[in-house]
């Protein structure tokens, strides 16, 4: 294993391209009052919620409407040889959407519009710009949900470029999973169409999935057609505390491997319910804490939640509070929702550097005990979340992002984590992508031969890398 200090550098020296002024005056000729090069939206559209804070912004925004304005604008970056960026929300954490090489964002928020429920196939085709809860409140009427939950109330195509999943992916999948057809913007502005509404096909490459976890890098997405779910009969949820992160790990190791179809299971650790307590005012237990979800019949809701606390009360579990009604269920899952910035509140001014790896279910208390023994033994504060059913957990460690000794601290940390898992058949991302952060770590995991392979994939598809370069890895 190399050592960090071999590691590619978190933001490589690469000379920005030039954005020539005739491209802007393209652009602002094109686009009038969509295009905006003003400080303030340019700086906006240059920061995400990754830890990284030096990168200069984009050069310009367009605030696309429709297919057509992606088109003409990635024909506009094709011809002057300028970047383009994708842009959902900036809730993205590894600086995928950072100007690294300069570049215009192409800003898909006004695409939001749904436009076909079937209900009668299980499928929904939206607009990239539309979030998860715009989402779930237009399906509400229909019986239907769309289970993806990434916490954050991310935009479908964002979701889509980083291969999301969340909370509910131990039952329902992730983005990959969930994702029929794509159409799609490519390097040369040409629209294209990849898979269709049916649940399979044989017909040729897989490029749907092809780009589901692309990060941008090969196209921008403008139209979705994904899986929905009928609502469940039945829901139940429960929050259980327990002395240790290990008794709440093995709890949920047995019950994974008991088969209990669990929709979800997350954990939070002590800081984490420490600061969710200061912030929404609760009084959670501040112990070790697992929160679950059932769904189905209430004759099978029963039977899985009467197992799983029977495997829990082995462990050490004790403090069951059940909710069965929406608002129930949303009360106890503030905690969970609220820990991210709940955390952040605690050290004002920091930024989170967060891990995001996942691991084979019966290694999962190997890797994640490891990495907290790491993280108390550093000082650095932290926090621990987890969607720990299907081996997905979250090391935050909340830096001084001006304290370069600390950050070196934080990221050593972060090396011997993911250095770790992936000893133990992990990956460095089970959710978040590659982004800027994750560079090295690629390599580590797939090899040199299959990232040879991606870049191949990449230089024929994009072959100006001008669709968000500089991530994922590098072109040389």
């Amino acid at each position: 294993m190399n050592s960090p200090a071999n590691f590619p550098q978190l933001l490589p020296v690469v000379k920005p391209r030039d954005v020539p002024p005739e491209f802007i005056d393209a652009l602002k000729s094109r686009f009038g009052a969509q295009c905006s090069t003003g400080v303030t939206v340019c700086e906006l559209h240059g920061r995400d919620e990754s830890s990284f804070t030096t990168v200069p912004p984009p050069a310009g925004v367009v605030f696309a409407e429709s297919a057509q304005d992606v088109s003409d604008a990635v024909k506009l970056c094709a011809r002057y040889k300028v970047p383009a960026i994708p842009f959902g929300v900036g809730s993205s954490v590894e600086g995928h959407l950072l100007a690294v090489q300069s570049g215009i964002s192409i800003d898909l928020s006004r695409m939001n519009r749904i436009l076909a429920v079937n209900a009668e196939d299980l499928t929904v085709t939206v607009e990239p710009g539309v979030t998860r809860e715009q989402l779930n409140s237009e399906l509400r009427s229909t019986g239907l949900f769309f289970p993806i939950d990434p916490g954050a109330d991310a935009s479908i195509g964002g979701m889509c470029a980083t291969r999301a999943s969340g909370t509910n992916a131990v039952r329902y999948g992730t983005m990959r999973e969930n994702v029929l057809m794509l159409e799609v913007v490519t390097a040369s502005g040409e629209v294209i169409r990849t898979g269709t509404r049916a649940k399979k096909s044989s017909a040729g490459y897989d490029l749907a999935r092809l780009f589901i976890g692309s990060e941008g890098t090969l196209g921008v997405i403008t139209k979705i057609t994904l899986r929905i779910y009928p609502l469940p009969e039945a829901v139940s949820a429960a929050v259980c505390s327990f002395p240790s992160i290990a008794a709440a790990v093995t709890t949920v190791i047995e019950t994974v491997q008991l088969g209990v179809p669990i929709a979800r299971v997350e954990l939070i650790d002590v800081n984490a319910i420490r600061a969710v307590n200061k912030h929404s005012k609760l009084s959670l237990r501040e112990e070790p804490m697992l929160l679950m979800e059932f769904h189905g019949s209430a004759t099978s809701v029963k039977e899985q939640s009467e197992t799983v606390q029977e495997i829990a009360s082995e462990h050490g579990g004790a403090g069951f509070e059940w909710a069965d009604t929406p608002e129930e269920r949303s009360r106890l899952w503030t905690a969970r929702h609220n820990a991210y910035f709940a955390a952040l509140q605690t050290r004002p001014g920091c930024r989170c550097l967060t891990t995001d790896t996942c691991v084979p279910i019966s290694r999962l208390a190997d890797a994640l005990l490891r990495s907290v023994e790491d993280a108390e033994a550093s000082g650095i504060p932290h926090f621990l979340v987890g969607h720990v059913g299907d081996g997905n957990f979250h090391m935050c460690y909340l830096i001084d992002p001006d304290d370069a000794e600390e950050r070196a601290r934080a990221e050593q940390l972060n090396h011997r984590l993911v250095r770790h898992v992936i000893e133990l058949g992990g990956t460095c991302t089970g959710e978040h992508g590659i982004g800027l952060h994750k560079m090295g770590f690629l390599v580590e995991e797939a090899g040199a031969g299959t990232v040879a392979m991606m870049r191949t994939i990449k230089k024929a598809l994009d072959p100006d890398n001008i669709m968000n370069p500089g991530k994922i890895f590098a072109m040389d």
